[in-house]
């Protein structure tokens, strides 16, 4: 007896459709099949010699145990052999001597007479009574009797396909016949799914007394395709070529079942799809489809045993461990490790240790049958099991997804430490799924509103009005102003919460719809506590934000000295709105440094401590306004805070544009959208990354990139906030720049209105005043007027950086930028005046002048006729250290002497500004070589003058050896003289 498993068909394939060499009549070959089908056809010829052989075909459904007893059916035909051949089917399973019944039939039927009839070697095939072999009542006496009167005949081939489905009775029958086989010329062809593995008595072996001559015996075990079989028929079931992406992508989905590729190829056929790499979405949706099929089919199989477990396995994925599979499938007969031996034999389940499906689709379909709570309730048994086994927070989270509600607070931890991850990984979509499961828990308030915010951030990058929806709904637990609701909002937590939920609306500029409920959050908190001063700062803001604004004044604080820590956020605040009214420099920096004091840092909220940043900037303190910038920045980032970390980047730009450092503010800027795109803000917001990437434009001279930044669309309801000011300021400039007066100055007054509108009258905040004037003829009284009341508003503010662009605008109309230094003899100038006295009583860091006041040293526009922004006066190089407090004694001012220094004499000129080019030495100076060696005859080094006038050190030599050469000097000693020598002569 012989015994041959096929476990792993050989790879090398024939191609399809090819003919056996030796004959004509032989049936095709089968693809991937060829050791099985080479050892058939050598058993019949055995069998023609008169060696009986019983063969048993095992394999999984869909690996083409039917194709290759068909096959072995053709092989015997052809070869002149009788065969019958017949199905069992599940419907006739019960039905007494059916199967045997079946092949009586044909075996006793008139056409089989005899070897040289013509009708010997014709396959007849019975599969129930429509084949047209009506069954009779057959014993195993009658069976064995028919089949000895047969194989008189001649050679005899008995198939039986799906052996599992015979009755009792016919199995019996059959298994006395394998016993009579020896000395027959017969083969007993049977296939068994092995989903259905045989019991004992189920059997068919030959008599044990028969010797290994009598009878061959083998036992095939399909296994699936190799890839290179699959690949073949799929790439000869259509004429023209195959796409190589979608052969590649249909050999995976195939799995190497022949059911299946049958399955997609055919579905491609009916649907007339090109095999093409166009369509990955039907090839996907076809074995999907394919998989499913097989699989409901197997189920059908299977006992109840079975199918608990195949359920376990399906629930627990990529978790399954024995010990999850007995807590789901309950007490069975069958042992886990048997149970899973025969569900290997369905070929469901993927090679390993460890249980799994071979697709997705699979599982899905194990689980399809049973009803949603059914399927909640294995989810929920699941969890509870991976949480006491102490499963990572993955495994825990994957189950929790489909289960019911477990009430208990492990779950909800779980669920959201998951969500952080991906969200740290980049799956945002998982992370909201994971965050809303989470919600369908029971939580308390403060949880509750802390998992609206995780979700809000979670979605916020693609979803950003439902990233607002979810704050709303963070905001409505102080709705109803029940006893309460007011205990739980006085709750700290619960306060800390809210407050956290509110400044990422503000942050975004979301300062309209979520107001009235900030305002009822606020009035419910704990009176005196950091969350009720917080809650009050952000509802200010939104009051004088939005469209419509209301000022109310600005915030109560005690004037004789700081307010109690609770109350710091109420004094950035106040800090904000003194600034932008623009009275009070003194009190507006103080309020200002005392809400971003490190002891106070952690009861002001980062939007709020960013208003107080931006209070610095306006009041000229950039350098200090930055470092708290990063810090906020630092914060936001940790906890993913993108509004808020989007937020101080664009103050940090407004920032970098006022100390003159471009590159900076266009660094900050890009980062800012890379963080907050476009589509993230609130529409009221919206305008403002806008308006900075426009000046940011103009400021480097590049109008044609300013104009392209206006033009974009901007979404529904962007007019009307602050930031829609910020907008009309940049569009008036580069209409200003572009020679569009008219509708310069239109949108210019109507920037002004906006900003009158919330009484901000600084010149600070935007010169619009200024910029308005340069857009009407020389002359005219409202520019005069306009420019009158941008100095006297910049003088009652103080700030350096406001008065030198205010001052610096002299004959504004005219288009000269600066005001000149009296000469000998000549009349003092009123603004002259000014900036002297503004110098001797504005606070500053040590290194104004009068030049710098006056914004002389900076050619025809001081930073306002560039960009709209004022820039600070030309100063020594930065330095490295923080810069003094207010407490520290002012240097005493620098008042021009009769023999003025060579820069400054350089850096007036004639008229007061730096002409484009000054006759001197050999050659003329352009502005540029001016202002840099202005500096170098100061003292500055190369990389100072580097730093001061935002170039490269390599930029700075250049222009300095043009100078050298110009003016017939050797090198940096003889530059003071040669300057001097120069404004001599163009006086």
């Amino acid at each position: 007896m012989e015994r041959t498993t096929a476990e792993h068909p050989v790879r090398a394939t024939p191609p399809a459709h090819r003919r056996r060499p030796g004959g004509t009549g032989e049936p095709a070959a089968l693809i991937g099949r060829d050791a099985e089908a080479g050892l058939l056809h050598g058993l019949l010829g055995q069998v023609r010699t008169g060696r009986p052989a019983l063969v048993e075909v095992h394999g999984p459904p869909g690996t083409g145990r039917s194709a290759l007893l068909d096959h072995a059916a053709a092989l015997a035909g052809g070869a002149g052999m009788g065969v019958a051949a017949v199905r069992a089917t599940a419907e006739e399973a019960g039905l007494p001597h059916g199967v045997a019944g079946r092949l009586g039939a044909l075996l006793s039927a008139p056409a089989r007479t005899g070897p040289g009839s013509p009708s010997h070697g014709t396959v007849r095939q019975a599969a129930g009574h429509a084949d047209g072999a009506r069954p009779r009542r057959t014993t195993d006496p009658d069976l064995c009797a028919d089949v000895l009167e047969a194989a008189r005949g001649g050679p005899l081939l008995l198939v039986v396909d799906d052996v599992q489905w015979a009755d009792p009775q016919s199995l019996r029958a059959l298994r006395s016949l394998a016993r009579r086989l020896a000395g027959l010329p017969l083969m007993l062809l049977t296939s068994r799914n092995s989903a259905v593995p045989a019991a004992a008595d189920e059997r068919i072996d030959p008599c044990t007394l028969a010797g290994e001559d009598a009878v061959t015996r083998h036992t095939l075990t399909l296994g699936p395709l190799s890839d290179g079989a699959v690949g073949e028929f799929i790439a000869g079931s259509w004429q023209a070529p195959v796409d190589e992406a979608f052969l590649a992508d249909a050999v995976r989905h195939a799995d190497g079942s022949p059911a299946l590729m049958r399955s997609i190829v055919g579905r491609f056929v009916r649907h007339g799809w090109t095999p093409g790499t166009d369509h990955p979405g039907r090839l996907e949706e076809s074995a999907a489809e394919a998989v499913r099929e097989r699989t409901v089919r197997t189920l059908a199989l299977l006992p109840d045993e079975l199918l608990a477990v195949l359920r376990a396995i399906a629930v627990a994925g990529p978790d399954c461990t024995p010990g999850l599979i007995d807590a789901l499938a309950g007490p069975r007969a069958l042992g886990t490790s048997r149970a899973l031996a025969l569900l290997r034999g369905t070929g469901l389940l993927a090679p390993g240790r460890r249980p799994a499906f071979r697709t997705a689709a699979a599982a899905r379909a194990v689980l399809a049958d049973l009803g949603s709570e059914h399927r909640e309730e294995l989810h929920a048994r699941a969890a509870d099991w991976a949480h006491r086994a102490a499963l990572p927070d993955r495994a825990l989270a994957r189950l929790l997804l489909d289960a019911r509600r477990i009430g208990a607070t492990w779950a909800v931890e779980a669920l959201r430490r998951e969500a952080a991850e991906c969200r740290a990984t980049g799956r945002p979509d998982r992370a909201a799924r994971l965050l809303e499961r989470a919600l369908r828990e029971p939580v308390p308030p403060a949880l509750r509103i802390r998992l609206l915010t995780d979700l809000s951030a979670a979605v916020l990058p693609t979803g950003p009005e439902a990233a607002s929806r979810h704050l709303y709904r963070a905001l409505q637990t102080p709705g109803d102003g029940t006893a309460a609701v007011a205990d739980a909002v006085a709750d700290a937590e619960t306060g800390r919460a809210l407050l956290h939920a509110a400044e990422l609306l503000v942050a975004r500029g979301d300062v309209d719809t979520p107001r009235p409920r900030i305002a009822r959050a606020a009035d419910a908190a704990r009176p005196g506590s950091a969350e009720r001063s917080g809650l009050r700062a952000l509802h200010w803001i939104t009051e004088y934000s939005r469209p419509d604004p209301a000022d109310s004044g600005e915030p109560l604080l005690p004037d004789t000295g700081p307010p109690a820590p609770e109350r710091s956020a109420e004094a950035a605040v106040a800090a904000w709105r003194t600034a932008q009214h623009g009275r009070n420099i003194d009190r507006a920096r103080w309020l200002a440094r005392t809400a971003l004091a490190p002891r106070v840092r952690e009861h002001v909220p980062p939007t709020v401590r960013a208003a107080a940043a931006h209070a610095l900037v306006l009041t000229g303190d950039t350098a200090e306004a930055r470092r708290a910038l990063d810090e906020i920045l630092v914060g936001a980032e940790r906890s993913d805070a993108r509004a808020v970390a989007g937020l101080a980047l664009l103050v940090t730009c407004l920032a970098e544009l006022r100390a003159g450092r471009e590159s900076a503010a266009a660094e900050a800027l890009d980062r800012c959208e890379a963080i907050m795109p476009s589509r993230c803000w609130h529409p009221l917001m919206a305008p403002g990354p806008l308006a900075l990437r426009a000046l940011l434009h103009l400021r480097r001279g590049d109008r044609t990139a300013a104009e392209r930044a206006l033009a974009t669309e901007l979404p529904p309801g962007a007019e009307g906030g602050l930031p829609w000011a910020y907008l009309l300021y940049a569009r008036g400039r580069v209409r200003l720049a572009g020679g569009m007066r008219d509708q310069a100055f239109a949108d210019l007054l109507e920037c002004g209105r906006q900003l009158l509108a919330r009484q901000a009258v600084n010149p600070a905040v935007l010169p619009w005043r200024s910029a308005a004037a340069r857009a009407r003829e020389p002359g005219d009284p409202a520019a005069a007027a306009l420019l009158a009341e941008e100095r006297r508003r910049a003088l009652l503010w103080g700030s350096p950086t406001a008065m030198a662009a205010a001052l610096g605008e002299g004959a504004g109309a005219a288009g000269v930028g600066g005001i000149p230094a009296p000469g000998r003899g000549r009349p003092v100038s009123w603004q002259y005046r000014q900036a002297l006295v503004a110098l001797g009583t504005a606070p500053s860091s040590g290194h104004l002048t009068v030049d710098s006041l006056l914004g002389s040293d900076r050619g025809a526009a001081p930073g306002a006729g560039t960009t709209g922004l004022p820039l600070p006066s030309r100063s020594a190089p930065p330095s490295r250290s923080a810069p003094p407090s207010p407490s520290e004694r002012l240097p005493s001012p620098r008042f021009p002497s009769a023999s003025p220094s060579p820069a400054a004499s350089v850096r007036r000129g004639a008229g007061g500004v730096a002409p484009d080019r000054t006759a001197a030495g050999t050659g003329a100076l352009t502005r540029a070589e001016l202002r840099v060696a202005a500096l170098a005859a100061d003292g500055l080094g190369n990389r100072a003058v580097a730093e001061e006038l935002a170039v490269t050190p390599r930029t700075v030599e250049l222009h300095l050896t043009k100078v050298y050469r110009k003016l017939g000097i050797r090198g940096r000693p003889q530059l003071a003289a040669a300057l001097r020598r120069t404004a001599g002569e163009s006086t």
